[in-house]
């Protein structure tokens, strides 16, 4: 059993600050450091992406955990930061500059995007975001001049300093250093002043103005911080794919992303990527199940859909926390073993919620 007794100011913005959580992390650093030799090509491959749609992931968190902001939108972001990374790519750019230059074009998209957006809410931003990411396919479509149409345009190799990351190996270590950097650099973010500036405003945004927080303000923020981040993801993912079509940023790809956010846990990174591990990893589990089914049940069409949607149902009904929710029941119950009791998460009832700024 252990007790937290904080004894100095910066004992609570630790991030590691016993040494169980450093082992911990350190064995899941080792883990991650030797996948690439002891894992057969296949799930070293599955593990960058992986690696990517984390990123995708966490961009997604701080708009909706951590703002409130609901948006169908955001394969049209990691589209944009796909095919500008190719194109400037194409034009003789090097890795940094152009995967920076397009997370800067994908930021300002989500600027322009965020700055109507802000004047709806709930549903109506959802749908604002959804017929964003319907037009841009179109336009990345249509656009064959640029963009190569619905035939699609061939992703340079990448490669940083001379040295080739287009292999299995270089690749991996890429998708994972990228991957720390912006979990990092988000963990930063949110415990300063703009991350509560943000949970302000999602929890109520009445509130957030009485304070003097400038909630349309800091909403446009988000958008452009998680289009930002959305589009490092977006070049990564151009590697993966190594041939660019706008079949592969449609609008599924933003229901993922929801869900990701959704069954991981709203407001916490931790559930961002649980999140996006279990979908993630769920087409590749249910192609390894599919051959143990019936017949009649394995050639339904729709089926991963399916899936999809009763992993979302079962969380909401039994744990609307998501997978960082039972997470962290599970580290306390460990924790404060044997004092540990049942009704230490049951929720109170909510009699009233008024919200009266609009």
């Amino acid at each position: 059993m252990r007790f937290a007794y904080d004894t100095s100011y910066s004992d609570a913005q630790q991030l590691l600050r016993y040494r169980s959580q450093w082992f911990c992390y350190g064995a899941l650093a080792m883990a991650l450091i030797l996948a690439p030799w002891l894992l057969p090509a296949y799930y070293v491959g599955e593990l960058s992406y992986l690696f990517i749609v984390c990123i995708a992931s966490l961009a997604l968190m701080v708009l909706t955990g951590f703002t409130g902001q609901v948006s169908l939108g955001h394969a049209a972001f990691m589209a944009i930061g796909a095919y500008t990374h190719t194109l400037l790519l194409d034009q003789g750019i090097g890795f940094i500059p152009s995967i920076l230059g397009a997370a800067t074009l994908t930021g300002f998209v989500g600027l322009i995007i965020g700055l109507p957006a802000i004047r709806v809410s709930g549903l109506y931003l959802a749908m604002v975001t959804l017929a964003y990411a319907m037009l841009t396919e179109q336009i990345i479509g249509r656009w064959k001049d640029v963009t190569g149409g619905f035939t699609g345009i061939p992703v340079s190799p990448p490669s940083l300093f001379g040295y080739d990351l287009s292999s299995l190996k270089g690749f991996y270590f890429l998708c994972l250093v990228i991957l720390v950097a912006v979990l990092l650099g988000l963990i930063n973010l949110m415990r300063g002043r703009t991350g509560r500036a943000f949970i302000g405003v999602r929890d109520s945004e009445a509130a957030a103005a009485t304070l003097g927080i400038w909630v349309g303000g800091y909403k446009v923020l988000a958008f452009v911080i998680s289009a930002f981040v959305t589009g490092i993801a977006g070049a990564l993912l151009a590697h993966h794919l190594q041939f660019l079509t706008p079949d592969g940023f449609s609008v599924m790809l933003s229901m993922e992303l929801v869900l990701m956010v959704v069954i991981g846990g709203l407001g916490s990174l931790r559930g961002a990527i649980f999140g996006a591990v279990l979908i993630g990893m769920l087409p590749t589990l249910i192609s390894k199940i599919k051959p143990l089914l019936p017949t009649s049940i394995s050639s339904q069409f729709g089926l991963e859909t399916f899936v999809f949607g009763l992993i979302l149902a079962l969380f909401v009904m039994f744990e609307p926390n998501g997978l960082n929710g039972r997470w962290l029941k599970l580290k306390i119950l460990f924790e404060n073993f044997p004092l540990y009791r049942r009704n230490t998460f049951r929720r109170g009832k909510t009699y009233m919620h008024s919200e009266r700024y609009r």
